[in-house]
């Protein structure tokens, strides 16, 4: 099947990582501009395969250059609801070619090619060709296809104004349902293959962390194939509406995780968030400072407040752990109503690069657009409660009901077999991260999550019983 190409093409190949050691060239990816756009037309003339554009042995090693992957399918029974669906599969199936690494999807995909498969004679009319019988062999519907890889600066631009405009159409039908309107949720395993007790839950409400699938395109995929990674989630119980706990969703995403997840939050990112994998287009995270929620997505360069960039934030929260505090999301989430409902929505964000800020200005609050800063207005924490004072953002006014800390106070007690408990300050919890451990005396161990964590005061005494 796959005689004429160079390299490997297995499913044992997924998940696997060039690093830049070991890199030939880059694609894409926080560098460069690139997108992917699966289309349902008439008219395709099967087997048409194209690189437009510098072709690998025009290119130099260590360079990186745009990248554009457009295929068009035709078939009978293929309806327009399935693009998404298909198009999020070439994520997997590119990641079949041994020396091809392919991250993210859509406008903020991120691919490789290894210095091993250059050799070998590996092209990218190879890789057009792998992932046009892979398209087919998937998907018996697809009767015709044709797959152009564009790698000419000009023309991906062109691309990626097109495949954003099919983004965005997409995105706008799933606004029209909520949450309540349906009885049924959806989860994807797809990316297993590196997360492997992720489980990712799409609602009306809650695209999926990728922000490549929402409720319908999930929909589709499920009847489309029964047995692949898209599956029903039985909503059943609703635990607690305003978080968005519900039992059917704990039920699956325990059995699909094996165990590792009990229980899930869908709209807070405290106590018991979402996990994710590592395809998310943004993060939330807690500034425990200021009892407020930044947010970052992948596209900004610079650091956070917190002193590190997306990159290392995503790393916090990738790979399937639950970690309180931070939680990977896209960037359609947060147009929705129920966008961290729970933490306060907008209310509670105290800082996000300006570039999204943006982007969004038709979801966040009127009355809150100009009070939210952002790299401009804010570099440090001490930045960001600077205009947050000055712009009387209503996170203040949490603040301001507790008392000033001015210094950190820790009050240790005997370890006589009773339970210890870390007291908060309201308003001001600790975020629990990745925990580093710190032994106290008298048995005392004080154990805290994420080895970077801010805290004016924290008082440890015994439970009163």
């Amino acid at each position: 099947m796959f005689e004429d190409i160079p390299v490997d093409v297995s499913p044992m190949h997924e998940g696997e990582r060039i690093r830049a050691a070991k890199m030939f060239v880059e694609f894409a990816g926080p560098k460069s501009i690139g997108a992917e756009l699966m289309q349902v037309v008439d008219n395709v003339d099967d087997g048409d395969l194209k690189v437009i554009g510098p072709e690998l042995k025009d290119m130099k090693e260590g360079e990186i250059y745009p990248l554009g992957i457009s295929v068009k399918i035709q078939g009978g029974k293929l309806e327009k609801e399935l693009e998404g669906v298909i198009e999020r599969r070439i994520h997997e199936l590119s990641n079949y070619v041994k020396g091809f690494m392919h991250l993210n999807q859509r406008d903020q995909i991120w691919c490789r090619v290894s210095k091993e498969a250059h050799e070998a004679g590996f092209k990218l009319i190879h890789f057009a060709e792998a992932l046009s019988l892979l398209l087919k062999e998937d998907f018996p519907l697809i009767e015709k296809i044709s797959v152009n890889i564009l790698t000419d600066e000009i023309e991906v631009e062109k691309f990626l104004l097109t495949a954003r405009e099919a983004y965005d159409y997409r995105d706008s039908r799933a606004r029209e349902l909520s949450d309540e309107d349906v009885d049924v949720f959806y989860g994807c395993t797809m990316c297993q293959s590196f997360a492997p007790t992720h489980v990712c839950v799409v609602t009306p409400d809650r695209t999926a962390l990728c922000g490549a699938i929402n409720w319908f395109d999930c929909r589709a995929a499920a009847r489309m194939d029964p047995e692949g990674p898209v599956f029903e989630i039985e909503k059943g119980e609703v635990i607690d509406s305003e978080k968005g706990e519900y039992y059917g969703v704990n039920t699956t995403v325990s059995e699909k995780s094996q165990g590792t997840t009990e229980r899930v939050y869908l709209h807070s990112l405290f106590e018991y968030p979402h996990t994710a994998c590592g395809c998310f287009e943004a993060v939330a995270f807690y500034i425990p400072e200021l009892d407020g929620i930044g947010l970052v997505n992948r596209d900004f360069r610079g650091q956070t407040p917190m002193g590190i960039p997306f990159s290392t934030m995503a790393g916090q929260c990738s790979g399937g752990k639950q970690v309180e505090g931070f939680i990977g999301l896209s960037i359609e989430y947060m147009k929705s109503p129920k966008f961290l409902q729970a933490d306060g929505g907008y209310q509670r964000i105290i800082w996000m690069p300006k570039e999204l800020k943006e982007s969004l200005a038709e979801f966040i609050p009127e009355e809150l657009f100009d009070k939210i800063p952002t790299e401009e207005d804010a570099e440090s924490i001490k930045d960001i409660k600077r205009f947050l004072i000055d712009n009387q953002h209503p996170v203040m006014e949490r603040l301001n009901e507790t008392k000033e800390l001015d210094e950190v106070e820790l009050v240790e007690g005997t370890n006589n077999g009773s339970n210890l408990s870390i007291e908060e300050d309201q308003g001001a919890p600790i975020a629990y991260l990745p925990e580093m451990s710190v032994p106290g005396t008298d048995g005392v161990r004080i154990i805290l999550k994420n080895a970077k964590v801010y805290a004016e005061k924290v008082i440890i005494k015994k439970d009163k019983k």
